[in-house]
């Protein structure tokens, strides 16, 4: 009696047969869900199967990396995620409710980025050593907001290097903090470029440094935080993608070559040269090696900026 194998084993063609449910940890708006849209449509559009953006924002990231590490190991549940659940949540926090390493298997790098500090366009601070100057005379009195682990690790590196006391204010992702900064709530935040430069350009908010070593082309204007006065600073973020432990490999090499030609696809480079992020491809190998590396690097940082875990 002949055996029916299943549907991924007939060939990678036969995948995907429905729609794919793209898990995105950060609010509609964030620069994840930016790159998850463009992603998906045009993966959409390569294979005439819907892909749905499901937003799990809150618990930095959390609710979504556990959904998605508890999904079926299918292919049709995708993790469209950062740094901020795969390599720093596990020093933030004492107990994670998924483990970024044994629950998912990689599939390929998406994005690197910068991030921009930014404080309300009509407020007092005018530059980096505005802040800081605040911040000594009035120690434990000047607030960021951050949404990710990438904007608040950014914030706390600032403190550090800066040698202020900041006050910290938790958001559940970029988007909300950046309102409340344009409302006054707080005095400034480092947030992903994606988020930031439709506010700078529309005026609501001043950029006054950018994290990375380099300037951004996006802000030639602007310059990096460490130019600003905080030497040494540079802070930087990633996309990746990533499939329940178990997914079959011909499903993930199905998908990474998806992602490989949707990364080069209109709606991509329209993200990438709108947010300032570079493009980043990688084999499921190399995404996993790099995924260790960084958790390595994100742990120093954060034990340097003196962050407890929760």
């Amino acid at each position: 009696m002949a055996m029916t194998l299943p549907a991924w084993a007939q060939g990678t063609a036969a995948y995907p047969a429905k729609p794919v449910t793209f898990l995105v940890p950060f609010a509609a708006a964030s620069a994840t869900d930016q790159l998850a849209r463009a992603l998906g449509q045009a993966i959409s559009e390569q294979t005439k199967v819907a892909v749905v953006i499901d937003n799990k924002a809150g618990a930095s990231g959390m609710l979504a990396a556990q959904q998605a590490a508890r999904a079926a190991p299918d292919g049709y549940t995708v993790l469209i995620t950062t740094n901020t659940t795969q390599a720093a949540n596990p020093h933030l926090y004492k107990k994670l409710p998924y483990d970024p390493v044994k629950d998912f298997a990689p599939v390929t790098g998406l994005g690197k980025g910068g991030q921009v500090m930014v404080v309300k366009a009509d407020g007092p601070y005018k530059s980096v050593a505005d802040v800081i100057a605040r911040a000594k005379r009035e120690p434990g009195k000047v607030s960021f907001g951050s949404g990710s682990a990438s904007s608040r690790v950014a914030g706390e590196q600032f403190q550090q290097l800066s040698h202020t006391q900041l006050l910290h204010v938790p958001y559940k992702s970029n988007p909300p903090a950046l309102t409340d900064l344009i409302g006054g709530q707080v005095d400034f935040m480092i947030t992903d470029t994606a988020t930031g430069l439709p506010q700078i350009k529309a005026g609501k908010v001043r950029a006054l440094g950018y994290s990375m070593t380099k300037r951004s082309p996006l802000l030639p204007d602007v310059p990096t935080i460490d130019e600003a006065g905080v030497k040494g600073y540079d802070m930087s973020y990633w996309f990746a993608a990533y499939v329940p432990a178990g997914t079959p490999a011909p499903v993930v090499q199905r998908l990474r070559e998806l992602f490989g030609a949707a990364l080069k696809s209109p709606q991509a480079r329209t993200f990438f040269e709108g947010a300032g992020v570079d493009a980043w491809s990688s084999t499921p190998e190399e995404l996993r090696a790099f995924q260790e590396a960084e958790t390595r690097k994100w742990g120093q940082v954060i034990k340097a900026a003196g962050i407890e875990p929760e």
